[in-house]
């Protein structure tokens, strides 16, 4: 997609909605619709780079308990004029090199952070699959942090509590339920975590890498969890580096480049795309627009 004309400092920070319905069937008459929907969306952050005085003031800066720093900053658009949609029971991959917005882009849609300027309109329940682990306790047991993370991701006491069993055996986890949480490796961890997130009865799954934790056995296993929740009628949004997984789960690819779609339809296309810029060389690093 060609760069927009509409200058970055024009957006209005309130310029944004994010539109959310709990409609339990995405189908109406029969006929599929989207179940998530984003049109013209934006994402700024700003950078702060500290002012630089002569040598003598910043040393003074240094040896002062009150010192004042100044800053400058500048603006970093990590989205820009993003719009696709995602079908009932589809699965879309988002691909792209490091700092080109995926992971804020999922941000967005699970309404951890507000854009600048755009829509995104859901409909159903959604299970954000982003910082998993956060919330753990390392000396509370691991089936105890499996209860207490669980409510923490919605579900209700009775659910975890029938759950847990299963959420162990999922995760490979069952003989170190009593061992505390701090004598798991982080790769461990991060397979409890996301054993109890896909546990949730929601209607769009947001994956954030999710899967680059675990061995060989538990990715299969993973993916056809997911595929039972498309056979469910659950959508899911895929973010990974994993091409020909990508290829093989998603029907749709979203290639993001520097913020904006390169390329977004078939994945075969997109991957084909995202490999042929990769081999040209054109993922030059992301632009920075000072203020």
């Amino acid at each position: 997609m060609a760069e927009s004309s509409v200058h970055p400092s024009e957006i209005s920070r309130r310029n944004y909605r994010l539109v959310s319905s709990s409609r339990a069937d995405p189908s109406v008459g029969g006929g599929i619709i989207s179940v998530v929907e984003v049109n013209d969306l934006w994402k700024r952050f700003r950078i702060p780079h500290e002012r630089r005085g002569t040598i003598l003031h910043s040393f003074a800066v240094l040896l002062s308990l009150h010192g004042q720093r100044r800053y400058n900053f500048e603006e970093f658009w990590a989205l820009k004029e993003i719009n696709f949609s995602l079908q009932h029971r589809e699965s879309l991959g988002i691909i792209g090199p490091n700092g080109s917005g995926k992971t804020t882009l999922l941000s967005v849609m699970a309404e951890t952070l507000r854009p600048d300027k755009g829509e995104v309109k859901t409909y159903g329940t959604i299970a954000p699959l982003l910082g998993l682990g956060i919330g753990f306790h390392p000396e509370l047991t691991v089936k105890e942090n499996a209860e207490v993370y669980g409510v923490l991701m919605g579900l209700t006491r009775k659910e975890v509590k029938a759950r847990t069993g299963a959420i162990l055996e999922f995760a490979g986890l069952m003989k170190f339920q009593d061992s505390k949480l701090m004598h798991l490796s982080s790769g461990m961890q991060i397979r409890l975590a996301f054993s109890i997130a896909i546990e949730r009865n929601a209607d769009i799954f947001l994956v954030d890498e999710a899967l680059a934790v675990g061995d060989m056995e538990f990715t299969e296993k993973c993916l056809t969890r997911f595929r039972q929740l498309k056979q469910e009628g659950k959508s899911i949004v895929f973010v990974s580096h994993a091409l020909p997984t990508i290829q093989s789960f998603c029907e749709k690819t979203l290639y993001l480049l520097h913020g904006q779609v390169r390329a977004y339809g078939p994945s075969s296309e997109s991957i084909n795309k995202y490999l042929a810029d990769i081999k040209e060389g054109s993922l030059i690093t992301s632009q920075i627009v000072p203020t």
